[in-house]
Protein backbone atom coordinates (compact mmCIF):
# COMPACT_ATOMS: atom_id res chain seq x y z
CA UNK A 1 0.00 0.00 0.00
CA UNK A 2 1.41 3.29 -0.97
CA UNK A 3 1.84 6.11 1.36
CA UNK A 4 -1.02 8.33 -0.06
CA UNK A 5 -3.44 5.21 0.01
CA UNK A 6 -2.45 4.91 4.04
CA UNK A 7 -2.91 8.61 4.76
CA UNK A 8 -6.75 8.58 2.78
CA UNK A 9 -7.43 5.36 4.69
CA UNK A 10 -7.16 6.95 7.93
CA UNK A 11 -8.36 10.23 6.88
CA UNK A 12 -11.49 8.21 6.35
CA UNK A 13 -12.83 8.09 9.91
CA UNK A 14 -13.55 11.22 12.11
CA UNK A 15 -11.49 10.90 14.60
CA UNK A 16 -8.17 11.67 12.29
CA UNK A 17 -9.64 13.92 9.24
CA UNK A 18 -8.54 17.30 10.45
CA UNK A 19 -5.46 16.73 11.08
CA UNK A 20 -2.69 18.95 9.01
CA UNK A 21 0.22 17.45 6.77
CA UNK A 22 2.42 18.86 9.09
CA UNK A 23 0.76 17.29 11.89
CA UNK A 24 0.23 13.47 10.05
CA UNK A 25 3.78 13.99 9.87
CA UNK A 26 5.16 14.71 13.45
CA UNK A 27 2.59 11.94 14.99
CA UNK A 28 5.02 9.78 12.31
CA UNK A 29 1.47 7.99 10.86
CA UNK A 30 3.45 5.94 7.98
CA UNK A 31 6.14 4.71 10.44
CA UNK A 32 3.59 3.35 12.86
CA UNK A 33 1.15 2.07 10.06
CA UNK A 34 1.09 -1.87 11.15
CA UNK A 35 -0.60 -4.28 9.42
CA UNK A 36 -0.85 -7.80 11.19
CA UNK A 37 -1.56 -11.32 9.46
CA UNK A 38 -5.01 -13.58 10.46
CA UNK A 39 -4.01 -15.32 13.96
CA UNK A 40 -1.10 -12.89 14.78
CA UNK A 41 -0.59 -11.18 18.35
CA UNK A 42 -0.75 -7.15 18.45
CA UNK A 43 0.61 -7.55 22.55
CA UNK A 44 0.46 -10.55 24.77
CA UNK A 45 -0.22 -10.56 28.08
CA UNK A 46 0.55 -6.84 28.46
CA UNK A 47 1.19 -5.24 31.52
CA UNK A 48 2.98 -1.95 31.38
CA UNK A 49 2.44 -1.17 27.86
CA UNK A 50 2.65 2.34 26.48
CA UNK A 51 0.89 2.70 22.81
CA UNK A 52 -2.59 3.39 21.86
CA UNK A 53 -4.15 1.67 19.05
CA UNK A 54 -6.38 2.67 15.98
CA UNK A 55 -8.07 -0.73 14.12
CA UNK A 56 -8.20 0.79 10.07
CA UNK A 57 -9.49 -2.29 8.71
CA UNK A 58 -10.52 -5.89 10.22
CA UNK A 59 -11.28 -6.77 13.40
CA UNK A 60 -9.23 -7.24 16.56
CA UNK A 61 -9.57 -9.71 19.77
CA UNK A 62 -8.89 -8.30 22.95
CA UNK A 63 -9.15 -11.14 26.01
CA UNK A 64 -6.82 -12.58 28.57
CA UNK A 65 -5.46 -16.14 29.72
CA UNK A 66 -6.98 -17.09 33.17
CA UNK A 67 -5.37 -19.64 35.32
CA UNK A 68 -6.44 -22.65 33.72
CA UNK A 69 -4.39 -21.55 30.72
CA UNK A 70 -8.06 -20.69 28.71
CA UNK A 71 -8.33 -17.59 26.43
CA UNK A 72 -11.18 -15.51 27.89
CA UNK A 73 -12.56 -13.09 25.81
CA UNK A 74 -13.50 -9.53 26.94
CA UNK A 75 -14.49 -7.94 23.22
CA UNK A 76 -13.81 -7.87 19.46
CA UNK A 77 -13.10 -4.46 17.91
CA UNK A 78 -14.48 -3.43 14.11
CA UNK A 79 -12.56 -1.00 11.95
CA UNK A 80 -12.65 2.66 13.10
CA UNK A 81 -11.90 1.58 17.12
CA UNK A 82 -9.40 2.52 19.58
CA UNK A 83 -7.32 -0.19 22.26
CA UNK A 84 -4.41 -0.34 24.16
CA UNK A 85 -3.58 1.96 26.48
CA UNK A 86 -6.86 4.04 25.67
CA UNK A 87 -6.35 5.83 29.40
CA UNK A 88 -3.58 7.32 28.11
CA UNK A 89 -1.22 5.88 31.76
CA UNK A 90 1.53 3.63 32.22
CA UNK A 91 -0.92 1.47 34.27
CA UNK A 92 -1.51 -2.33 34.32
CA UNK A 93 -3.74 -3.51 31.57
CA UNK A 94 -4.22 -7.08 33.31
CA UNK A 95 -2.63 -9.32 31.31
CA UNK A 96 -4.65 -8.47 28.46
CA UNK A 97 -4.02 -9.65 24.78
CA UNK A 98 -4.59 -8.19 21.35
CA UNK A 99 -4.91 -10.81 18.38
CA UNK A 100 -5.56 -10.02 14.69
CA UNK A 101 -9.63 -11.74 14.29
CA UNK A 102 -11.18 -13.76 11.28
CA UNK A 103 -8.84 -11.78 8.90
CA UNK A 104 -5.67 -9.61 8.38
CA UNK A 105 -5.86 -6.33 10.13
CA UNK A 106 -4.58 -2.97 9.51
CA UNK A 107 -3.87 -0.61 12.17
CA UNK A 108 -1.62 2.78 13.66
CA UNK A 109 0.11 2.39 16.92
CA UNK A 110 1.64 5.57 18.46
CA UNK A 111 3.07 5.97 21.59
CA UNK A 112 1.65 7.72 25.09
CA UNK A 113 3.52 9.96 24.63
CA UNK A 114 3.28 11.16 21.22
CA UNK A 115 -0.38 11.10 21.37
CA UNK A 116 -0.58 13.22 24.41
CA UNK A 117 1.84 15.88 22.46
CA UNK A 118 -0.78 15.96 19.52
CA UNK A 119 -4.01 16.09 21.71
CA UNK A 120 -2.51 19.11 23.32
CA UNK A 121 -2.09 20.78 19.96
CA UNK A 122 -5.80 19.53 18.62
CA UNK A 123 -8.13 20.77 21.21
CA UNK A 124 -10.85 19.52 18.28
CA UNK A 125 -9.01 16.18 18.14
CA UNK A 126 -8.53 15.93 22.12
CA UNK A 127 -12.71 16.26 22.17
CA UNK A 128 -13.65 13.49 19.45
CA UNK A 129 -10.99 11.23 21.40
CA UNK A 130 -12.83 12.14 24.47
CA UNK A 131 -16.07 11.36 22.89
CA UNK A 132 -14.72 7.95 21.60
CA UNK A 133 -13.24 6.92 24.58
CA UNK A 134 -17.21 7.36 26.73
CA UNK A 135 -19.04 5.75 24.52
CA UNK A 136 -16.34 2.68 24.51
CA UNK A 137 -16.67 2.84 28.58
CA UNK A 138 -20.58 3.03 28.21
CA UNK A 139 -20.42 -0.34 26.25
CA UNK A 140 -18.27 -1.88 28.98
CA UNK A 141 -20.99 -0.55 31.72
CA UNK A 142 -23.70 -1.81 29.66
CA UNK A 143 -22.34 -4.87 28.75
CA UNK A 144 -21.45 -5.49 32.48
CA UNK A 145 -25.14 -4.49 33.80
CA UNK A 146 -26.14 -6.89 30.76
CA UNK A 147 -24.24 -9.98 32.75
CA UNK A 148 -25.42 -8.83 36.54
CA UNK A 149 -28.98 -8.60 35.45
CA UNK A 150 -30.51 -10.51 32.70
CA UNK A 151 -31.48 -13.98 31.91
CA UNK A 152 -29.33 -15.76 28.87
CA UNK A 153 -31.55 -14.88 26.22
CA UNK A 154 -32.07 -11.35 27.09
CA UNK A 155 -28.21 -11.12 27.28
CA UNK A 156 -27.73 -12.91 23.70
CA UNK A 157 -31.28 -10.45 22.32
CA UNK A 158 -29.36 -7.44 24.12
CA UNK A 159 -26.14 -8.14 22.54
CA UNK A 160 -27.08 -8.58 19.07
CA UNK A 161 -29.36 -5.80 19.35
CA UNK A 162 -26.60 -3.34 20.49
CA UNK A 163 -24.52 -4.99 17.57
CA UNK A 164 -27.13 -3.58 14.94
CA UNK A 165 -27.13 0.41 16.74
CA UNK A 166 -23.46 0.04 16.23
CA UNK A 167 -23.28 -0.48 12.64
CA UNK A 168 -26.62 2.27 11.62
CA UNK A 169 -27.61 5.90 12.33
CA UNK A 170 -31.13 6.77 12.76
CA UNK A 171 -33.77 6.02 10.91
CA UNK A 172 -32.92 2.22 11.34
CA UNK A 173 -33.23 0.45 8.68
CA UNK A 174 -36.33 -2.73 8.35
CA UNK A 175 -33.38 -5.32 8.43
CA UNK A 176 -29.94 -5.66 8.10
CA UNK A 177 -27.19 -7.72 6.85
CA UNK A 178 -23.88 -7.30 9.09
CA UNK A 179 -20.54 -9.57 8.45
CA UNK A 180 -19.95 -12.11 10.89
CA UNK A 181 -17.05 -11.99 13.05
CA UNK A 182 -18.31 -13.81 16.08
CA UNK A 183 -17.79 -17.48 16.85
CA UNK A 184 -20.44 -19.44 18.94
CA UNK A 185 -18.09 -19.47 21.69
CA UNK A 186 -16.90 -15.75 21.35
CA UNK A 187 -21.11 -14.87 22.33
CA UNK A 188 -20.75 -16.90 24.79
CA UNK A 189 -18.11 -15.88 26.48
CA UNK A 190 -19.27 -12.26 25.76
CA UNK A 191 -22.56 -12.95 27.01
CA UNK A 192 -21.57 -15.51 30.08
CA UNK A 193 -22.75 -18.33 28.71
CA UNK A 194 -21.62 -21.78 26.81
CA UNK A 195 -21.36 -22.54 23.70
CA UNK A 196 -24.50 -25.44 23.58
CA UNK A 197 -26.67 -22.90 25.52
CA UNK A 198 -25.51 -19.89 22.69
CA UNK A 199 -26.27 -22.25 20.04
CA UNK A 200 -29.45 -23.39 21.17
CA UNK A 201 -30.71 -20.21 21.54
CA UNK A 202 -29.10 -18.64 18.17
CA UNK A 203 -31.41 -21.74 16.61
CA UNK A 204 -34.66 -20.42 18.42
CA UNK A 205 -33.73 -16.97 17.77
CA UNK A 206 -34.12 -18.28 13.92
CA UNK A 207 -37.00 -19.95 14.08
CA UNK A 208 -39.03 -17.18 15.53
CA UNK A 209 -37.45 -15.06 12.47
CA UNK A 210 -35.73 -12.83 14.98
CA UNK A 211 -32.02 -12.95 13.39
CA UNK A 212 -30.33 -15.60 11.19
CA UNK A 213 -26.52 -16.79 12.44
CA UNK A 214 -24.56 -17.97 9.63
CA UNK A 215 -20.62 -17.99 9.34
CA UNK A 216 -20.75 -15.32 7.06
CA UNK A 217 -23.40 -13.36 8.23
CA UNK A 218 -25.64 -11.89 10.88
CA UNK A 219 -29.44 -11.12 9.31
CA UNK A 220 -31.73 -9.41 11.52
CA UNK A 221 -34.85 -9.77 9.00
CA UNK A 222 -36.70 -7.13 11.13
CA UNK A 223 -34.68 -4.45 13.51
CA UNK A 224 -37.86 -3.05 14.73
CA UNK A 225 -38.97 -6.22 16.39
CA UNK A 226 -35.37 -7.45 17.35
CA UNK A 227 -35.06 -3.80 19.22
CA UNK A 228 -38.77 -4.20 20.96
CA UNK A 229 -37.38 -7.15 22.63
CA UNK A 230 -34.58 -5.51 24.56
CA UNK A 231 -35.29 -5.42 28.29
CA UNK A 232 -33.89 -2.65 30.10
CA UNK A 233 -32.40 -2.42 33.73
Amino acid sequence: MSVEEKLLLIRNYDLWAHISDDEYEELNIIHNFIEAEKGEYLYFEAHLHNRIYFLKEGYIKIGHIDTSGKEVVKEILQKGELFGQITLERNNMMGEFALAHKSNVSLCSFTVEDFRTLLKKKPELAFKYTQQVGTKLKRVESRLLNLLSKDIRSRLINFFANLVLAQVKSPLPTEIRIPNFFTHEDIAQLVGSTRQTVTTMLTQLSQEEILHFSRKEIWVPNVKKLQNLVTVG
